[in-house]
């Protein structure tokens, strides 16, 4: 299958999605995949026994098509954007000829795939349920972070590392967006903004999460994770990514409940500054408390 098409082609799965908003009038940021596969005369269903990590779907009987969609994860915004996947590997060029061989093509949605059909299906996704303009205005309407993501993610009804990841594409502002699993990342977004940091090393998938940041310390306790429990510290960019420069970011991480994930927000207000007066005096404090005193 992969070797059919070697690259995602980003821009036609978007494109794509925004004519199929175009074609049915859609805007706004409350998109409805079901009804859009109504529309379309593709019948959509859940299946409860999905196997683990397939997220859904497509199938072709004669001339019907259907979707189904994993349940196992139980986010609302998780399975939306199942069934928008699906209805990607409907609509864009070339998808349906190629996976549909058998009759059934199962899907691994929400950017967790490397195969090509897959990561256009999730570009076709989140541009239809998460519409550029519409988005872009939202988002201007918060500040920087993860308060910004819930929001968003709340408005248009879709999981919070599908709207963070669709955040980290769209934001003028300096983020990273990391998913880990357990203490492994999973992957990292990093906005145009953030990749005008001069210097720093690109985190890849399967490397540790970085000692001594928040999200180390927060993943040892699996507690958090399964409870959705949330930290936020004012730390580094350094101290995940390296590099000569210091750059002051706010880390905020939560956790994903039954998806045993952990989301973490990198946001960096001012990448252009220097190292300057303050990190001096930093120095200079450092050194009075480690400075022996003697009694005279």
């Amino acid at each position: 299958m992969s070797g059919k098409l070697k690259l995602a082609r980003k821009k036609l799965a978007e494109g794509t999605a925004s004519l199929v908003l175009r074609e049915l009038k859609l805007d706004g940021l409350h998109i409805d995949p079901e009804a859009i596969a109504t529309v379309k005369g593709i019948l959509v269903q859940p299946r409860p026994d999905t196997a683990q990590g397939v997220s859904g779907m497509l199938v072709k009987a004669g001339d019907e098509f259907g979707i189904m969609y994993a349940t196992n994860i139980r986010s609302r915004g998780f399975q939306r954007f199942s069934i928008a996947h699906e209805l990607g590997h409907y609509c864009i060029d070339g998808h349906a000829e190629a996976l549909l061989t058998a009759g059934a093509h199962y899907s691994h949605a929400n950017f967790a795939s490397h195969d090509p059909y897959e990561q256009e299906a999730d570009y076709f996704a989140a541009a239809l349920l998460m519409p550029e303009l519409a988005f872009r205005r939202e988002m201007n309407r918060h500040d920087a972070g993860l308060t910004c993501i819930e929001n968003l993610a709340k408005a248009c009804e879709t999981s919070l590392t599908s709207t963070a990841i669709r955040y980290a594409n769209l934001t003028r502002d300096g983020v990273a967006v990391i998913l880990s699993k357990g203490e492994e990342i999973d992957y990292c977004f990093m906005s145009d903004g953030l990749k005008e940091a001069k210097g720093i090393t690109w985190l890849k998938k399967g490397t540790p999460i970085p000692a001594g940041t928040v999200t180390s310390r927060f993943v040892k306790q699996l507690e958090n994770v399964r409870i959705g429990t949330r930290n936020a510290a004012e730390c580094r960019l350094n101290d995940w990514m390296e590099g000569d420069r210091i750059y002051r970011i706010v880390e905020e991480v939560v956790g994903l409940g039954s998806y045993g994930r952990t989301l973490t927000v990198l946001t960096c207000a001012t990448l252009g500054e220097e190292p300057g007066d303050d990190d001096e005096q930093e120095d200079e404090d450092l050194a009075e408390r480690w400075t022996p005193r003697f009694r005279r």
